[in-house]
C-alpha cells in the first residue's frame, strides 16, 4: 500500500514537472534553467523506466556510452562552464541570491541518476516535490517576464524575501526527509540484501564491458581501459591481487586480536573498473564466511563528506563540479538541523542494529595516477561560516560515540590497498605490475628488519627529523615512555596486514614537547596536489599551515592555502594534534616511484611507506586504545593514548576529530633522522637519504638502482 503511493506521487509529480516544459509561466530569464532540470528529471524517468522494464540490462557498449554521455553531458570539461551545476555561471545568469540556491537545487536533481539506476522511487519523489514547490514561487515571483541577464542581479538582491522562501522550501525538504535519506545511508553500509552493485559484480558478463554502465556512475574511458586490462591478466594474477586483499583484511583481525567468527558482513569499497578482482574478492570473503557489502559513494549533500564520497565510485565526471559543491549542506546547516540528524542518525542504527553488530569493517581498494587537480576557489559556491563549520564538526564529533555504540571500533578491522590507472600514462601496464609485486613484498623479511629500528627506538626519549636542501623540515618528535621495557614496546611493527603495502613502524607521539616544522616539495592527499605544504607544531598541535598552491597578483596567496589545508588535510579543524610518527621502510615502493617518475601521483597510502611520516588528527588507534596490541616479537605496545586522545575518559567529544591524514616526507628530500636517548646521546636510523643501521641493507639496495 504505502508503495503504491509512493508511486502515485511520483506520477502525479512527473506529470507536473513535464508541464514545466511548455508552460510560460516563470519569468522568461529563469525559463532556460527550469528547462534543463526539467530534461535531466525526464531523462532520469526515462531510466527509472527502463530499470523496471528489463531494458537497462540489455543495454549494448554503444548504448551505454550514449545514455552516459547524455546524463553527464553537463557537467564535463567545457559544457560546465554554461551550465547551472556551475555555481558561478548560476549567479551570472540567475543573481547571486537565486543562482546559488538554484545551483544546489540542480546539483542535488542530479542524484537522480543514481535514484533511478537503482530504483529508488521516494528519493525521486523528494527531489521532484522540491523542484515543484521551488517552481512555484518562481511562478509567483513579482519580477518582469522579459528582465534581461544584465538586471537580474540587482532585481534578485531586491527580492530577498522571495530568495528565502526559496531557501525555506531547500531547508524543509533535507530536514523532513532526513529520516529517509541518512536511514538509506546507514542501511546502506550494513545490510547485505541491498545487492544492487553486487549483482552486476557476481552476474555480469565481465568480458562485456557494457556491465560498466549499469551502475549509474559516470564510466570514462578509464574505466574501460581498467576493465578491459584486468580481463587481459591471467586468472592467476587476479587472483594474486585477490588474496593479498583479502588475506590483509583477515590478518588484521589476528593482529589486532579481533574475534572474526562474530562477524557476519564486510564492506567492499572500490573504484569501478576493477570488477575482476572484485569478484574474486567476493569469493574469497564468502569462503571466510563473510557477505560482502556494497555501499555507493554518497550522492546527496546530506550523506556527502566533504573530504570524499566513501563507497564504490568512478572517476568523477568533473572535479571542479565536486569542489564547488562539497559544502552545499551549508545552505540547510544550523542547530536544529544537526540536533534532526543525529536524532535520525541514533534512530537508524537502532533500527539495523542487528545488522551493524555483525559488521566487520570496510575492505578498501584505492587508485593513483590521475592527473593533478587544481582546484579553483569560487565566491559564488556555497561555503560554511564559521558558526556552521563548528557546528558541523559538532555533529561529527556526536556522531563517532553513535556509531561506535552499534559497531564497535575495537571489534572491527579494514584493509586498504592502492593499484594505477591507466591515466599515469603508457607505461601503465609496467607500473601495474610493478604495484603489484611492491604489494606482496617478503612479511618475515621486513618484520625482522623493522624490528632492528624499533629496538633503537625503544631507547629514545625523541626523534629528530631533519630535511635536506630546500626542504625545511626540522622536527622534534617526544615519545611515550616504557615502564617495563622487557614486555612493552613504544613503535608498531606494520607489515603487510590491514595497510598495504607493508613497510612502516609507528606510533602515537607525546604532544607536550613535540615542536618543529614540516615541510614537503609536493605532497597528494586525495584529489589534490599540495605544493611547498608547511606546517607548524607547538606541543603537538598544529598551529600554522601553507601552501604555495594560490597566487594572487604574483605572490604566494598563503590565507587561500591555508584554506585549501583545513579543508582538504585537516577536514575543517582549524587545529589539530600530530596523531601519529612513523618511519616507511617500502624503498621498493620509493624506488619504483622514482624509475617511472610517478612520485607526485601515489597516494598517501604508498607514499607514507617512503620515508618519515607525520598523521595530523586522531591517532592509528582511535576509538580501540584499550585494546591491546602486541607487535611480532609479543611485545605490547602501549603508546596508543596521547594527551587528546586520553581525554575520552572524561568527555568523549574533546578526544577524537574524526580525522587521520598522513603527510610524507620522501627519502630524497631527508637529511637525517636521529633517535635521541634521555642521556643526550643520538644514534642515527637515516643519513642524506639513506638506512644505517646494521643489518639493513637490503631497505638501501632499491635506492641504489634509482
Amino acid at each position: 500500500m504505502e508503495q503504491d503511493l509512493i508511486r502515485e506521487r511520483y506520477d502525479l509529480s512527473m506529470a507536473r514537472i513535464r508541464d514545466f516544459l511548455t508552460e510560460e509561466t516563470v519569468p522568461e530569464v529563469y525559463r532556460d534553467y527550469f528547462k534543463k532540470v526539467t530534461e535531466l528529471i525526464i531523462q532520469c524517468g526515462e531510466v527509472l523506466k527502463a530499470k523496471e522494464d528489463g531494458s537497462l540490462d540489455k543495454m549494448t557498449l554503444e548504448e551505454g556510452r550514449a545514455l552516459n554521455q547524455k546524463l553527464y553531458a553537463d557537467v564535463l570539461a567545457g559544457a560546465y562552464e554554461t551550465s547551472y551545476a556551475n555555481p558561478a555561471y548560476a549567479v551570472q545568469t540567475l543573481g547571486e541570491e537565486y543562482g546559488k540556491l538554484l545551483s544546489y537545487l540542480y546539483a542535488e536533481v542530479r542524484a537522480d541518476i543514481v535514484y533511478a539506476f537503482e530504483g529508488r522511487v521516494l528519493d525521486l519523489v523528494i527531489g521532484n516535490e522540491a523542484m515543484i514547490e521551488i517552481y512555484n514561487l518562481f511562478e509567483g515571483e513579482a519580477l518582469p517576464a522579459a528582465v534581461v541577464a544584465s538586471e537580474v542581479r540587482s532585481l534578485a538582491q531586491r527580492s530577498g524575501a522571495a530568495a528565502k522562501e526559496i531557501k525555506d522550501v531547500l531547508y524543509w525538504s533535507a530536514s523532513d526527509y532526513c529520516d529517509v535519506t541518512l536511514t538509506y545511508r546507514v542501511r546502506e553500509g550494513v545490510d547485505p540484501t541491498l545487492d544492487f552493485a553486487k549483482k552486476i559484480i557476481m552476474e555480469s558478463d565481465l568480458s562485456d564491458l557494457s556491465y560498466l554502465y549499469r551502475f549509474g556512475e559516470y564510466i570514462s574511458p578509464e574505466e574501460e581501459k581498467m576493465a578491459a586490462f584486468l580481463n587481459s591478466l591471467p586468472e592467476e594474477e587476479i587472483r594474486k591481487m585477490a588474496d593479498t586483499y583479502t588475506d590483509g583484511y583477515i590478518r588484521g583481525f589476528e593482529v589486532m586480536g579481533r574475534d572474526l567468527a562474530k562477524k557476519k558482513t564486510a564492506a567492499i569499497r572500490y573504484p569501478v573498473g576493477m570488477e575482476r578482482m572484485v569478484r574474486q574478492a567476493v569469493k574469497n570473503f564468502e569462503a571466510a564466511g563473510l557477505s560482502v557489502i556494497f555501499p555507493r559513494g554518497a550522492v546527496g549533500s546530506i550523506n556527502r563528506n566533504p573530504a570524499g564520497r566513501g563507497g564504490y565510485t568512478s572517476s568523477s565526471p568533473n572535479r571542479q563540479y565536486d569542489y564547488d559543491h562539497r559544502y552545499d549542506s551549508a545552505v540547510y546547516m544550523d542547530k536544529a538541523f544537526r540536533d534532526r540528524k543525529i536524532g535520525v542518525l541514533k534512530t537508524a542504527y537502532e533500527q539495523y542494529k542487528e545488522d551493524a553488530a555483525v559488521y566487520a569493517g570496510p575492505a578498501v581498494i584505492e587508485t593513483f595516477g590521475e592527473t593533478g587537480f587544481e582546484p579553483v576557489n569560487k565566491p559564488e559556491a556555497w561555503a560554511f561560516t564559521e558558526k556552521q563549520q563548528n557546528l558541523y564538526l559538532e555533529y561529527r564529533n556526536l556522531s563517532m560515540p553513535v556509531v561506535n555504540e552499534y559497531i564497535p571500533g575495537d571489534e572491527t578491522s579494514f584493509t586498504i590497498i592502492a593499484f594505477p590507472v591507466p591515466a599515469i600514462g603508457e607505461k601503465f601496464p609496467e607500473i601495474f605490475q610493478e604495484t603489484i609485486r611492491i604489494n606482496t613484498l617478503d612479511y618475515e623479511l621486513y618484520r625482522d628488519m623493522q624490528q632492528k629500528i624499533i629496538d633503537v627506538l625503544d631507547t629514545a626519549k625523541y626523534v629528530e627529523v631533519i630535511g635536506k636542501g630546500e626542504n625545511r623540515t626540522n622536527m622534534q618528535v617526544q615519545l611515550a615512555a616504557l615502564s617495563d621495557p622487557e614486555k612493552q614496546t613504544k613503535f608498531e611493527n606494520c607489515v603487510a596486514d590491514v595497510n598495504i603495502p607493508l613497510g612502516e613502524v609507528f606510533t602515537s607521539p607525546k604532544l607536550a614537547g613535540t615542536n618543529g616544522i614540516l615541510n614537503v616539495g609536493t605532497v597528494y592527499i586525495g584529489d589534490i596536489q599540495y605544493r611547498n605544504l608547511l606546517m607548524e607544531f607547538q606541543d603537538g598541535r598544529v598551529v600554522s599551515a601553507v601552501c604555495d598552491n594560490f597566487e594572487k597578483d604574483g605572490t604566494v596567496d598563503f590565507e587561500a592555502g591555508h584554506r585549501l589545508i583545513v579543508q582538504g588535510i585537516m577536514n575543517g579543524h582549524e587545529v589539530l594534534p600530530l596523531g601519529e610518527f612513523a618511519i616507511g621502510t617500502n624503498t621498493t615502493a620509493y624506488a619504483m616511484a622514482e624509475k617511472f617518475g610517478i612520485l607526485d601521483r601515489l597516494p598517501i597510502l604508498i607514499v607514507e611507506k617512503m620515508g618519515p611520516h607525520f598523521a595530523v588528527g586522531d591517532t592509528c588507534y582511535s576509538w580501540s586504545e584499550d585494546s591491546p596490541m602486541y607487535n611480532p616479537d609479543g611485545k605490547e605496545m602501549i603508546a596508543r593514548d596521547n594527551e587528546v586522545s586520553i581525554l575520552r575518559k572524561e568527555d568523549v567529544s574533546k578526544a577524537y576529530f574524526g580525522v587521520h591524514t598522513d603527510i610524507t616526507i620522501p627519502y630524497k628530500e631527508l637529511e637525517r633522522i636521529s633517535a635521541v636517548r634521555e642521556d643526550g646521546t643520538k644514534v642515527d636510523l637515516i643519513l642524506d637519504g639513506r638506512f644505517v643501521l646494521a643489518g639493513l641493507d637490503e631497505l638501501n639496495r632499491p635506492l641504489g638502482e634509482e
